[in-house]
């Protein structure tokens, strides 16, 4: 574990996010000149500086910009469409300075769409540039596998492009799966088989379907296919109002641990339109949050059990005793056990529900029992000896690899990559509390669920600490909400990028304005979209009960997946 920075006794102002950017940021003048031959113009985001670049550039300018410039992490490519053009926008940080960005704009004409393909320098553009063909219609230059990834082969248009005609009836043909290794045997005697795990299989956690080919018991490929829950949520964000349509939506993406989704909504459009948020509501936010956070790792650690032996009777069922526990503490102060919408743009909808003191008391109560509980979990998993042979030195994946394929969460710490959003790019009330940042350096499937564990023990010191702070704070102090307009209208062509530690990762929100109360563009990073990617990394040359261990393992949500 990595401790974070000793908080300050005082500050002065408690949301600093701007000014604490802006000093922590990158060095704009060197970013100018290590692009000054590739640069063709520059753009204003309101998160990073933008650089305007031609699209038979993109592979040296990513080369350059990772090489030289320690641009490790390609968190998102956006892609859009405009009356006049096509953009395709590439979003890059580092794994170890999070306030470092900088974002690559590439306009394409209208007519012929046709960027280069960032893929052979990012192994995550894969799944990125495929969306971008599959819903706006770029093509990328040089990928290897350009087909659609959430709509089937056989769809006509682009549903997020202009030209999109959304009233005429589509006729979907399926096509065989092929055996991609048919023809490749490895000796004469081998034979590989193609079977079809999901998309109704229990093990692939909804709607997933894995085209697997298996020689023998060991996998020799496997290809995620995904887009069985596809919602068209970007869509209906770009359709509803900032006020108050979209953040109701984010509580379907990852709807096992919902109250981050609102956090990454909230701070993307406070971004975007310069909403400052009471020091009193950071701090429900944070601890809100934290619970949010233990709800996704419970379900997590019962789920993955579950998946790897089987046992539904103790920590499938022990893990839902205290998920309920804690479905019943956000049920007091949101009024909802799963949908909870408790964010509001400028803060949260309501204090802690009256009397106060009962409701601090039954969470002390949690938090009392919680190491107890921690140690039959413990001795339930991680001292099982059929878990720990399912589980070590299986789903390994390097730190290299993952930072390839865009991984973060509990999935990059477990391969020891020391990365969180709330601690590396401070938000709301994190940075002025004593917690750690969890790693571990197994680089495998026992590792990520360790990190998990041990996560939920963080999530109760943020907890204790917050209750700490609102017990004593001043009743004529206790905001919950600035005053915010009640039809927000950011100013035309204001573009941000914001993003939040989930309890999956970093989930991150891309939003365009052009001066009306919706957004223009709303784009969703989903972790469990890059973590599953990585997939293959992990199963290929395992056995097959491996790769279920291994899916298990990234803990997915196709509701995050598909969007």
């Amino acid at each position: 574990m990595s401790e974070t920075t000793e908080p300050e006794p005082e500050h002065e102002r408690i949301d600093p996010e701007y000014d604490h950017r802006r000093e922590e940021g990158v060095n704009e003048a060197a970013l100018e000149a290590l692009l000054d031959e590739y640069a063709i113009g520059r753009d204003d985001h309101k998160n990073a500086p933008a650089f305007v670049i031609r699209p038979d550039d993109v592979q040296e300018v990513l080369r350059l910009l990772r090489d030289e410039a320690g641009f490790d992490h390609l968190s998102c490519i956006t892609p859009q469409q405009y009356e006049d053009r096509y953009e395709s926008i590439i979003h890059m940080t580092k794994y170890d300075r999070r306030t470092h960005e900088v974002t690559l704009v590439v306009p394409l004409p209208t007519a012929d769409p046709v960027c280069e393909s960032a893929e052979p320098v990012f192994r995550t553009a894969d799944w990125h540039e495929r969306e971008a063909y599959d819903l706006v219609g770029i093509e990328y230059e040089g990928h290897p596998n350009l087909t659609r990834i959430l709509l089937p082969e056989s769809w006509q248009g682009h549903p997020l492009s202009l030209d999109y005609d959304q009233n005429k009836p589509q006729v979907v043909q399926y096509t065989k799966h092929a055996n991609p290794l048919e023809q490749s045997h490895r000796t004469p005697e081998s034979e590989t088989m193609m079977i079809n795990i999901g998309p109704h299989h229990p093990a692939t956690h909804g709607v997933l379907h894995l085209e697997t080919v298996l020689d023998g018991e060991t996998v020799e490929d496997v290809e995620p296919d995904v887009g069985y829950l596809h919602r068209c949520e970007e869509q209906m964000c770009q359709q509803g109002t900032y006020r108050h349509q979209i953040i109701p939506y984010s509580n379907r993406w990852d709807y096992t641990a919902n109250l981050p989704n609102e956090w990454a909504v909230a701070r993307a459009i406070e971004d975007i339109a310069d909403i400052e948020v009471p020091e009193y509501a950071q701090v429900l936010r944070t601890m809100s949050t934290e619970f949010g956070r233990m709800l996704g790792h419970f379900l997590a650690l019962g789920t993955f059990a579950l998946d790897v032996f089987g046992d539904f009777t103790a920590i499938f069922q022990y893990a839902f005793r205290d998920r309920e526990v804690i479905q019943d503490i956000l049920e007091d102060l949101t009024g909802q056990r799963m949908m909870f919408y408790y964010f509001r743009l400028g803060g949260i909808s309501w204090d802690l529900p009256e009397p106060r003191e009962e409701f601090i008391e039954k969470c002390r109560d949690f938090l009392d029992a919680l190491p107890a509980k921690m140690d039959e979990y413990h001795a339930l998993i991680t001292g099982n000896e059929i878990f720990q042979k399912r589980t070590i030195d299986t789903g390994f994946i390097a730190p290299a690899v993952a930072k390839n394929y865009g991984c973060t969460g509990p999935v990059a710490r477990g391969s020891g990559i020391d990365y969180d959003l709330r601690r590396d790019d401070p938000y709301g009330y994190y940075e002025h509390l004593d917690w750690n940042v969890v790693t571990e350096e197994g680089c495998d499937n026992h590792a990520r669920m360790l990190v998990r564990m041990h996560e939920i023990e963080e999530s109760a010191k943020i907890i204790e600490q917050c209750l700490d702070l609102v017990e004593d704070w001043p009743e004529d102090d206790r905001t919950v909400q600035s005053n915010v307009p009640r039809t927000l209208k950011p100013d035309p062509g204001t573009e941000t990028y914001r993003a939040v530690e989930s309890a999956k990762g970093e989930l991150g929100i891309y939003i365009r304005a052009d001066g009306s109360n919706s957004p223009a563009r709303f784009k969703i990073r989903s972790p469990c979209f890059h973590n599953l990617s990585a997939l293959p990394e992990m199963a290929e040359g395992e056995y097959v009960a491996d790769l279920i261990a291994s899916l298990g393992s990234l803990d997915i949500v196709l509701g995050s997946v598909d969007r």
